[in-house]
Order: structure tokens, then sequence, then C-alpha cells
């Protein structure tokens, strides 16, 4: 299994990235099984060592948003981390408002996804975007209004590579129709798998897949289920196989687990190094087929 891949072909990142949402505490008062990520963490100081860790110990895809935290994330990330290691690429998106804590909206209109562009370059103190993906894909507005604004970024040399996120393989067709597709971010994994034919299609078109929500929930993730009889027969944790699994799933598939904690993270990273025999994976995948929710 090979432990880097080739992001738009000519970035060579890690296997295991590594999100930020989760550095974005989430709100005590409202629903738990809603991503809140409003505010930006309190502990400042152990984020910022976290990121740095997470560099340190060799991941170099650092995936955000302009609405993570409402753009204090990537202010974050660039007290952490600027100026840049030369290998380190940074993924941001654009395209989503959050207007309170449980509201998510697309906003595609093109002037509004360039500004939102300008002001990530501000946050993130870098003169260009590795990879500007778009948050959502807005209905509202044509999509090669929302890809050509994209693409002009790139034609003034402000963005390197345009990704998308939560698409159709119908939607990624109609995208590379008008400008390059780096990569695709979907919710998937081990037990939300009705992205199970984006992943296909991103592994024959080489575009990079990064799983948002990565690591497998519900009973198959319990301590008696499926992954922890895999995890004890490898030595490792059942959060471990959970990635495991994805990066044998496609070999261009991209984890990007978040975490605040250290150890946590230690743990996500040391994934990498997790082969699954191709039984221990067809085992997990007969298990889970066609789970999701």
């Amino acid at each position: 299994m090979t432990t880097t891949l080739r992001l738009g072909g000519d970035l060579e990142v890690g296997r295991i990235g590594y999100g930020t949402m989760r550095l974005a505490p989430q709100e005590s008062d409202f629903d738990p099984g809603v991503f809140h990520v409003w505010r930006a963490p309190a502990d400042r100081r152990a984020a910022i060592a976290v990121l740095r860790r997470a560099v340190e110990s060799g991941v170099n895809l650092i995936d955000t948003a302009d609405v993570y935290a409402l753009g204090d994330i990537e202010e974050l990330i660039a007290e952490a981390l600027a100026p840049y290691r030369d290998d380190v690429v940074i993924a941001t998106k654009v395209g989503a408002v959050h207007p309170s804590p449980t509201e998510w909206l697309p906003l595609g209109h093109p002037a509004y996804l360039r500004q939102q562009a300008e002001l990530c370059l501000r946050r993130l103190r870098v003169d260009h975007i590795d990879l500007l993906q778009l948050h959502r894909v807005d209905p509202e507005y044509p999509l090669e209004d929302q890809l050509g604004a994209l693409h002009r970024l790139v034609t003034e040399g402000k963005v390197r590579h345009i990704g998308l996120s939560e698409v159709s393989v119908d939607q990624i067709r109609a995208a590379a129709e008008i400008v390059p597709i780096a990569s695709v971010q979907n919710l998937y994994n081990l037990t939300h798998r009705a992205a199970d034919d984006v992943v296909e299609y991103a592994a024959a078109q080489g575009i990079a897949f990064l799983p948002w929500f990565p690591v497998a929930a519900g009973a198959h993730a319990t301590a008696d289920g499926p992954l922890a009889d895999v995890a004890a027969e490898l030595g490792a944790t059942p959060v471990q196989v959970s990635l495991a699994w994805l990066l044998h799933r496609s070999p261009t598939m991209l984890p990007i687990p978040g975490t605040a904690s250290p150890t946590h993270l230690d743990e996500n990273i040391a994934a990498a190094r997790i082969e699954l025999s191709d039984s221990q994976f067809e085992r997990l995948s007969a298990l889970t087929a066609g789970a999701h929710e």
C-alpha cells in the first residue's frame, strides 16, 4: 500500500491528513448531532500545539474551511504554522455560510466565492491556496459560474487546484467539463457508505477522495463489534482499523481525521502503518455492505 499520493498530479501528500473542524468546540446548548464549529477553541495554545504536532509528525495536508469558527480556524492555522514548510499543503473551502450555530447553507454567488477566497488568503497568510474546494454546489447559480469564479482565481495565481465537496458522480463529471477537479470531499467511512460510487469514480479518474467524518460509528464500532475483533488481531485500535480500511478501500483515498487531542492525533497518524489483509478487509466490508445513514 502506498503511503503518499499526488494531489492534482503534482502535490505529494501523505495519505493521512488532518481535518481542523474538530478544533472548534461543539456548542453545549444545541443538538449534539449537528456540527456547530461556531467558535474558536477556548484553549488556543493547545490547538496550536496539536497543529504543530501534526506537521512535526509527518502530516502535510491540513484541511479547513472559511466557515469553521467563522474564519478563526484559518487564522489559528497561520498562527501555528506560518511561514509554512515547503511540503505542507493547505486545503480550504468556500461556498457555504454559517449564520448561526445550527445553520449551514450553500452560497455560490461568483463574487462571494472570490471574496471569500481573498479572505482565506489573508487569514492563512499565503499568496496562493494549494487546494480550494467548493464547499457545496449551490443550485441557485449555474455550476459553470461557481467553478468559473474558482478558475479565475487559478488563472490569477491565487489557487493551485480546485476540489468539490458533497457531490455526486454526475456532478463531478459536469464539473470536470468546466475545470480540472483535483479532489472530492464527501461524508464516508466504513459504516456510512452512500458515496461508494463516488469513491470508485474518483479512483478511476485519479481524483483524491477526502472522506470527512472518516471514523466508523454505530454498532460495528462498539467494544464487542467487528472493528474491535480485527483491531485485536492487529494489535491496533478500532479507530486505526477504521482508517486502515479506508486506505485499503481506494488508492486515492486520503482520510482527514480531526481531533483536539494529541493522543488521538498520534493514534490517527499511526493508522497509516497498519495494513489489513485482504481477508480482514473483506470481512469488514461484507459486514457493512451498503450500510449508510
